[in-house]
């Protein structure tokens, strides 16, 4: 006997009690939680979708509860009955079904509001949303491949990961066996992280809602889980947070030391080299600058160097983040790394490497071609890339920053210079990266200075 293809339930001739069997729908819809349902209320309209919408959380406990946040609906000042039903009703004349809709172009779509939101957001907005072209670069140079566990300890909207399945798409690759972990503090980013995957199609992966400096979720036994790839945006220097504890870390997380209480990027940092598979771990973060030479972090920043983990600084041009013309770096750290690349370092300075339309700054295919093509040949480049031994880099205090070890071109300084608002900022740069030599060649003088003083 042929299996009759199941029909839309509201279709002519269509079977409604076939389409309501709970194993032919990803997720169950109670009946008084329907569209048609919430769309013939006139008053109380907003309590009637915030009814509908804990309906459906509530049948669906493992996979939508609170994934729909915690917005007021039912605040009639803000949302009043006239409004909601002006917003309704544009959706009911669209066929919203994956037929006519796939969940690709379903995700685009809430891609582009979580941008549009990010752009009318200001400051916030880095908590939901990173510059998809920085992402799209850290992708491409961590390479997933198919069947890794992908892990994003501070995931927003869950960009990072999604970016991830998008790099084995465009190759055509099998995504589908990624396995996609990621936590998020905040209860609504956590829910629009959830939402994001679930409108691209994905359904392996686990967002857990916590703060991962003090109670990381995803832990196995007395361990924290392993991962092959860890992609990550920490929040910058942070000064809320539970130092104390941290210097007593159950989880053995201050394998360099325990940093300030005014700045726990560093904190982060072990957090995600202790969260690396031991042979296939790797990991892309993005920094700002003040961790690769803050005389604060230079301890630990010595025993970072001395594990040999750090295998590239990339340093990214300016305005490539929300209402903030800072520039920030790229660490990429690796467990294992090839037998060429142990005890050496790849600095990049790819500070012109960005391209600005319309009030935005982002990474162009070329400047990502360019950054990704230095990575794979790990050679030097002049004025670009240049790789440096551990031990110059213990030579020079265990500074990590890019302008002491690549020198930019004075072509490029006087381009930089012409361009409205970076005046003199690769000057700027190279002044305090003379600046810095210096200090460390003072320091090591006056340390001998001492050493015959005291012999005396």
């Amino acid at each position: 006997m042929t299996k009759r293809a199941p029909r839309h339930w509201n279709s002519p001739g269509g079977d409604q009690r076939y389409a309501e069997l709970p194993e032919q729908h990803r997720f169950q819809i109670p009946a008084e939680a329907h569209w048609q349902v919430t769309r013939t209320r006139v008053h109380n309209v907003g309590k009637s979708i915030q009814s509908a919408l804990r309906e459906i959380e509530s049948a669906n406990q493992e996979t939508l509860y609170g994934v729909f946040g915690d917005a007021q609906w039912s605040n009639k000042e803000r949302l009043a009955d006239h409004t909601l039903r002006e917003m309704i009703e544009p959706f009911s004349s669209q066929t919203l079904s994956l037929f006519n809709c796939p969940e690709d172009e379903l995700g685009i779509g809430y891609e582009f509001l979580i941008k549009k939101f990010a752009d009318d957001s200001g400051h916030t907005a880095a908590e939901f949303y990173t510059n998809r072209t920085v992402v799209h670069l850290m992708t491409e140079m961590l390479e997933p491949k198919q069947g890794e566990s992908i892990y994003d300890p501070t995931c927003g909207s869950a960009g990072m990961l999604l970016s991830a399945v998008m790099h084995l798409k465009r190759q055509n690759k099998e995504w589908r066996n990624l396995r996609l972990f990621g936590q998020e503090r905040n209860l609504l980013t956590s829910a629009i992280g959830r939402m994001n995957l679930f409108l691209h199609g994905i359904e392996d992966f686990r967002i857990v809602r916590d703060d991962t400096l003090a109670n990381p979720l995803f832990v196995e036994g007395d361990s924290l889980m392993q991962f092959d790839v860890v992609l990550a945006n920490p929040p910058y220097s942070i000064k809320q947070w539970d130092r104390s504890a941290w210097a007593a870390d159950p989880w053995g997380r201050n394998i360099y030391g325990t940093p300030s209480q005014g700045r726990a990027d560093y904190a982060f940092w072990q957090h995600i080299i202790k969260s690396m598979n031991s042979s296939s771990g790797r990991c892309a973060i993005l920094f700002p600058h003040g961790v690769l030479f803050r005389n604060e972090e230079s301890a630990m920043r010595e025993k970072l160097v001395a594990h040999d983990v750090v295998e590239c600084v990339l340093g990214l041009g300016p305005n490539l983040f929300y209402n903030s013309p800072m520039e920030a770096c790229i660490v990429i750290c690796r467990m294992n790394k090839p037998k060429e690349r142990r005890n050496k370092v790849l600095f990049i300075n790819a500070i012109n490497e960005v391209t600005r339309e319309r009030a935005q700054s982002f990474l162009t295919d070329e400047h990502i071609e360019r950054v990704v093509a230095a990575w794979h040949t790990f050679t030097d480049e002049d004025g670009f890339a240049r790789v440096a031994t551990n031990e110059e880099i213990r030579e020079k205090g265990s500074n990590l920053s890019i302008p002491l070890y690549v020198r930019t071109a004075s072509k490029q300084q006087l381009t930089l210079s012409e361009q409205p608002g970076t005046y003199g900022q690769d000057t700027l740069k190279q002044a305090i990266a003379e600046w810095q030599e210096s200090s460390i060649a003072l320091r090591e003088s006056m340390n001998g200075l001492f050493e015959v003083l005291g012999n005396q």
